[in-house]
């Protein structure tokens, strides 16, 4: 069976949730519908013609991609421009446009965890913070013999994390009573008749971002028909996301060596590099996407050299002259999402029996040559 539009966009989101998208980032369902099974789907870092041929050409029912395919209001979709042709293609040919942007540079497991991966990078830190999960405490109510069963479910869709604590709740024994009005199909007792259960009180810690997740997984698990729960919201914070990461090379290495690994770890024929080549490097920081305005959040987490595209002529002196060391691979190396996004969009898919196939592009969306 294949799964629906939304259910996959469900799974995606679990990666990159929309709250961890910059204010007015484009992101999200861009064209087309996911009211619709979705047979495969490819994985992108940009929506261009040639990758509109690929989706064609694989029978793909949806893209999902980190670049937006529209970034600017648009005054008129006329068919005979560039943008509009792409428009009318994708429509013409059914396939959706979904876009996860700065939501999936900040997630855990998104591009900055990927490229700080690649390069071996431990230890890492967001460079800027841009949201921080709120905490919340859920209560629920469960016989004893379903308690272990309730707990686990909660615990495995992410609630019960304290620190670098998981698996942590709090657990009362008591007794309930109810008695089941008409029309109720009741676990326990019987209709008219007042019951009394025993059971244990569950307290939890749930972040924010996964409390859907966990009470429908909580609901799914308990064995009554009506589940008395109650969800509260705390003074409390836990961690916190961020574009970038900083973190330890695994050993220290020249900026000329750290230059080639770079290279070889993005696919990239060329880069750009500020600073003494013959320096050592211990600690870097990596941003994908264009970082000019992150230097200094790298030179403030304490790295050596920032790892980064876009670098402008005047961001690359005032660099130079404050002593970070920079390297600019492109903008393009982002492109290490294509897989990586694949490759976890399908674990999932696979671990609920979907058939829905998952593709990572195969285009090189690199606009420059380098000659």
């Amino acid at each position: 069976m294949y799964a629906k539009g939304q259910a996959v966009i469900q799974l995606m989101e679990e990666l990159a949730p929309k709250s961890y998208a910059v204010e007015n980032d484009k992101i999200g369902l861009q064209i087309g519908t996911l009211q619709k099974e979705i047979r495969k789907v490819l994985v992108a870092l940009d929506v261009t013609e040639e990758v509109v041929d690929e989706a064609i050409r694989e029978q793909a029912d949806l893209i999902i991609a980190h670049h937006a395919v529209i970034y600017r209001p648009l005054p008129h979709i006329q068919t005979d421009t560039p943008a509009g042709r792409l428009y009318e293609r994708l429509i013409k040919h059914d396939i959706a446009v979904y876009i996860a942007h700065t939501n999936l540079d900040v997630a855990d497991g998104g591009i900055n965890d990927m490229m700080a991966e690649a390069l071996g990078l431990t230890d890492t830190q967001p460079l800027d913070e841009v949201h921080t999960d709120k905490l919340k405490k859920l209560v629920v109510f469960v016989p004893t013999t379903h308690a272990d069963a309730v707990r686990q479910a909660m615990f495995e869709a992410g609630a019960g994390g304290i620190g670098r604590y998981s698996h942590c709740s709090f657990n009362i024994e008591g007794f309930g009573t109810f008695k089941p009005e008409e029309g109720t199909n009741p676990f326990i007792g019987q209709t008219g008749k007042l019951e009394t259960a025993q059971e244990i009180r569950v307290e939890t810690i749930v972040p924010q971002s996964v409390e859907r997740r966990v009470v429908q997984a909580m609901l799914k698990a308990h064995p009554y028909e009506e589940v008395a729960y109650d969800l509260y919201s705390l003074d409390l914070k836990t961690r916190s996301f961020g574009l970038g990461r900083a973190g330890k090379l695994p050993q220290p290495v020249t900026l000329q060596e750290l230059c080639e690994r770079v290279k070889q770890a993005f696919n990239v024929p060329m880069l750009r590099v500020v600073g003494d080549l013959g320096r050592t490097v211990r600690k870097a920081a990596v941003l994908g996407g264009s970082g000019s305005r992150y230097v200094k959040h790298a030179q403030f987490a304490g790295a050596d050299v920032l790892i980064t595209g876009d670098i402008d002529y005047h961001t690359a002196h005032d660099a130079l002259a404050s002593g970070i060391a920079l390297i600019d691979p492109g903008h393009n190396v982002e492109k290490i999402m294509k897989r990586g996004v694949a490759d976890l969009l399908r674990r999932k898919l696979e671990e609920r029996k979907w058939a829905t196939a998952v593709i990572a592009s195969q285009i090189d969306t690199e606009p420059f040559r380098f000659v």
